[in-house]
């Protein structure tokens, strides 16, 4: 290649601010402070998951965690994260909660954090990011429901004496 090609090549990784992919430069530095914070924290803790746990953006009825980063063991199964999460933001046991993984896939509670891990975590900062949301966030009433009345059918059936 010329040196024109090398040129144009380096200027797609890096835009005239001297950004990446329109990223701004601390975005970047925000990145590679986390993938240093997690290479330290996995290099110390080599059985522990690092999570950023987050509460769904469209959410009103659950509250705010009191802290979003956790390290959590390796084996520990998702429905057990689940009731971790539950027991820090004082759900009642009739309130719905529901864990997203990348802000976009329900797993299995069944599966263990390292499996979620391995298939999700990701790649930029190494932290696994799992999002929290109640029932209503997916299908609540739509507005006024509350407002409508039932009323027994006025259809009178016309009954067949043999």
């Amino acid at each position: 290649m010329n040196k024109e090609g090398d040129g144009a090549a380096k200027k797609t990784k890096k835009d005239a601010n001297g950004t990446r992919n329109g990223q701004d430069r601390r975005t970047v530095k925000m990145i590679e402070v986390r993938k240093e914070e997690i290479l330290a924290i996995r290099s110390r803790f080599p059985s522990k998951i690092p999570i950023m746990v987050q509460r769904y953006h469209r959410e009103s009825h659950l509250p705010q965690l009191d802290k979003s980063r956790y390290l959590v063991p390796q084996d520990l199964a998702m429905s057990q994260f689940l009731s971790v999460i539950r027991n820090r933001i004082n759900l009642n046991p009739n309130q719905a909660l529901y864990l997203l993984v990348n802000n976009r896939s329900m797993m299995s509670l069944s599966l263990t954090l390292g499996q979620v891990y391995a298939e999700h975590a990701n790649t930029e900062d190494g932290y696994l990011y799992i999002t929290y949301a109640s029932q209503e966030t997916f299908g609540g009433a739509p507005q006024g429901f509350k407002d409508v009345k039932y009323r027994k059918s006025s259809i009178v059936s016309n009954q067949v004496e043999l």
